[in-house]
C-alpha cells in the first residue's frame, strides 16, 4: 500500500476495542500497510454496570466504552493505561467501578465538557488514534417489539441485569425496530469531520442493537454514511447473541442495519472459519450458535461478501485483533480503489 490511510471505526462494547487494538499497530507504520490516522466513533448509551451507576448518580455521560477505546488505543503494557482500566473489587463503595471511568468523570468536571474530557485523556496516555463520542447529548434507546411491546434504555434492550450473568434465553420477542431519544440527538462536530475524511469506514464488529445502531440512529450520521467517498465495512458477529440477533443470519444483521440507517455498508466481513465442535457444543448450552453466512441475500442487499479466518478460541469464540486487522487490509486492497464502481454494479435487488 503506497499511501496511509484515513480509518474511522463506529461501534461500541468489546467489539470495537478489539478492532482497534488489531488496527493501532499499523498507525504510523514504516512500509507495507499503514494507517494515517485512525478514530473511533462509539456509542454512549450505556446503563449497566460503572457506567450506568455513574450516569444515574452524577448525570454524566457513559464512560465505559469510552475508556475501554482510550485504552485499547494506548500502549498496554504502560502504566497510565493499566491505571485506567484498574476495576475495584474489595467489597466497598468501589466495588465495580473502573478508575477509568471515574477519572473521565472528574475531568469531564474539571474542562466542562465530555469531549475535553476525552481529548485530555487522549493526551495524557498518548494514545494511537482519537476517539469521538457519538454524540454529546443525553441520549437513550427505546426498541419496539414484534409483539408491539416496547423496551427504553440498554439494559432492557440486551436483557441484561446488573449483577447477573448473561442470561442463556432470550427475556423478549424479536426486536423490529430501535430509536433514540432524543429523536434530534446531534452528533458531534468531531465524528462528522472524520466521516467526511476517511478512506475506510468499518462498522461493528458487537451487539447489533445495543452497540453498533446507536450511532446509526442519529439521523445526520447516518445520512453523512450514506454520502461518505470512503469504503463502508460491516464486519458481522461470529454468534447469535440472546435478546439481540436470536436466529439472524448475516443478511438479517446487515437488513437491520439498511432499514435504520439506509445503505450505508458496500462490504461485509464474515467470519470463515468454523469454531471447534466443543467450543459450539458451549454455546448451544447458552442458545448461541455461528451466524449462518447466507451470501446471496447478502449480496441481494447491494452488499459484497468477503471472508477472513478472523477468530480466536480459547473457552469463547471472539474476534483476533491481528487477523481482523489484516483481513480489513486485504479487503481494502482488492475494493478500497474501486468504490464507486462497486456500488454502481451491486445495487440493491430488494
Amino acid at each position: 500500500m503506497s499511501s496511509g490511510l484515513d480509518i474511522v471505526a463506529i461501534g461500541g462494547g468489546t467489539g470495537l476495542s478489539t478492532l482497534l487494538r488489531g488496527l493501532k499497530t499499523y498507525v504510523a507504520a514504516d512500509g507495507g500497510w499503514t494507517i494515517n490516522h485512525l478514530g473511533a466513533i462509539v456509542t454512549v448509551t450505556d446503563e449497566g454496570g460503572s457506567s450506568g451507576v455513574l450516569r444515574k448518580e452524577f448525570g454524566v455521560l457513559p464512560p465505559g466504552d469510552i475508556r475501554n477505546c482510550i485504552v485499547a488505543l494506548a500502549e498496554e503494557e504502560q502504566l497510565l493505561s493499566r491505571l485506567f482500566a484498574y476495576r475495584f473489587d474489595t467489597d466497598s463503595a468501589l466495588k465495580g467501578h473502573s478508575l477509568g471511568n471515574l477519572l473521565l468523570m472528574a475531568m469531564t468536571d474539571i474542562t466542562g465538557s465530555f469531549d475535553e474530557a476525552i481529548l485530555a485523556a487522549a493526551e495524557v496516555l498518548a494514545i494511537r488514534g482519537s476517539i469521538y463520542p457519538s454524540t454529546l447529548d443525553d441520549v437513550r434507546l427505546r426498541a419496539t417489539l414484534e409483539d408491539g411491546a416496547e423496551l427504553v434504555g440498554e439494559v432492557a434492550i440486551s436483557g441484561s441485569v446488573i449483577g447477573e450473568a448473561p442470561r442463556t434465553t432470550s427475556r423478549h420477542a424479536r426486536i423490529t425496530h430501535l430509536a433514540i431519544e432524543p429523536p434530534d440527538a446531534q452528533p458531534t462536530a468531531r465524528a462528522m469531520e472524520a466521516l467526511e475524511a476517511a478512506d475506510l469506514i468499518i462498522i461493528g464488529p458487537g451487539s447489533l442493537y445495543t452497540s453498533v445502531l446507536p450511532n446509526l440512529v442519529i439521523e445526520p450520521l447516518a445520512n453523512a454514511l450514506r454520502a461518505a467517498r470512503a469504503l463502508r465495512v460491516y464486519i458481522c458477529n461470529v454468534m447469535t447473541q440472546p435478546n439481540e440477533t436470536d436466529g439472524y443470519t448475516a443478511s438479517d444483521h446487515l437488513r437491520a442495519i439498511v432499514e435504520h440507517a439506509g445503505l450505508v455498508v458496500d462490504v461485509m466481513v464474515m467470519n470463515g472459519r468454523r469454531p471447534s465442535e466443543s467450543i459450539l457444543d458451549a454455546y448451544a448450552a447458552m442458545n448461541q450458535v455461528p451466524v449462518e453466512c447466507d451470501v446471496d441475500a447478502v449480496r441481494e442487499l447491494g452488499v459484497t461478501p468477503f471472508f477472513g479466518d478472523i477468530i480466536a478460541e480459547e473457552n469463547y469464540v471472539r474476534h483476533e485483533p491481528a487477523a481482523l486487522a489484516q483481513t480489513i487490509f486485504r479487503l481494502y486492497e482488492t475494493y478500497g480503489r474501486s468504490v464507486e464502481r462497486m456500488r454502481r454494479a451491486s445495487p440493491p435487488t430488494v
